[in-house]
């Protein structure tokens, strides 16, 4: 739901807003192929937020479509691009979004695989998934990436030099390519991302990254992550961290998945919010 009253009046965008909810270029739920029976996912209230959904221009005819929520009001915040998971946007990154907004973030979450034209989130054939995913390269949604930061730069919303990035699994690894080739990012934070192809460009890391990853997850090797953690020590990347939680799996933030781990995801929670404010993104 829109909060569309203001101390001083609804303004015209207002009313764009909520014809756009009408409208929604996002998908309504949560992802069909990895949504629990038995989960009870959490649900961010939106009253004091402005959500809405934007096309950030990239070069392309349409642009990249975005979620985006924020405090409502004219003040300046620290912002988040949120990655998704494999499974597009959907009410987890949505809610995601807004749990950000009311702590006083601006979340921007863009949609990675609109170029599909497939309502990802929506699909139950895993094999569809991924072929989909797989057609979003790696220059493709590192250069969206930058139009997303560099958008987020021009808003009034915005603080220019405070921008952020957390992904999830498929989202992790594009956070650590972003602290890599983003000038504009200034703190990641990668949720259980795969490390085999960023472990040799650890180097490479212009800006600081948290990486948080589960110890049983069966996608993501120990050795990975313990690779990843010496290949920091090595390069002299002091300011980026691994913090690996023995008992959980891949996933364990997502509440809407089997996987989910309450506690190690309250306990990474804060550890983000803790990285982002340390590292200047506040």
């Amino acid at each position: 739901m829109h909060n569309l009253t203001r101390p001083d009046g609804t303004e015209p965008e207002d009313l764009l807003l909520s014809r756009r909810a009408v409208t929604s270029m996002f998908f309504a739920g949560y992802a069909v192929t990895a949504l629990s029976a038995e989960a009870a996912p959490i649900v961010t209230p939106a009253d004091g937020l402005t959500g809405e959904e934007v096309h950030i221009s990239n070069g392309t005819p349409t642009g990249l479509p975005a979620f985006v929520a924020r405090p409502t009001g004219k003040s300046r915040h620290a912002t988040i691009v949120v990655v998704n998971e494999i499974f597009g946007i959907h009410d987890y990154i949505k809610d995601i979004c807004r749990r950000l907004a009311r702590l006083g973030y601006a979340a921007v979450a863009p949609d990675f695989f609109y170029r599909s034209g497939v309502n990802l989130p929506a699909l139950s054939d895993m094999a569809e998934i991924r072929a989909i995913v797989a057609q979003a390269g790696e220059a493709q949604v590192d250069g969206d990436l930058r139009a997303a930061t560099a958008w987020i730069a021009a808003q009034r919303f915005s603080k220019p030099k405070a921008i952020g990035v957390t992904g999830f699994c498929w989202g992790g690894l594009v956070t650590w390519r972003a602290a890599m080739t983003n000038p504009d990012v200034r703190a990641g934070v990668a949720w259980y991302g795969q490390l085999k192809t960023v472990i040799p460009r650890a180097g490479e890391l212009k800006a600081p990254v948290l990486g948080l990853y589960g110890g049983k997850d069966k996608g993501i090797p120990a050795e990975d992550v313990r690779a990843m953690g010496a290949a920091l020590d090595a390069t002299g990347k002091t300011g980026s961290s691994i913090h690996l939680y023995p008992g959980a799996e891949h996933g364990f933030h997502a509440d809407y998945r089997p996987s989910y781990d309450a506690a190690a995801a309250a306990d990474g929670w804060a550890r983000m919010l803790a990285f982002f404010k340390s590292n200047g993104v506040a």
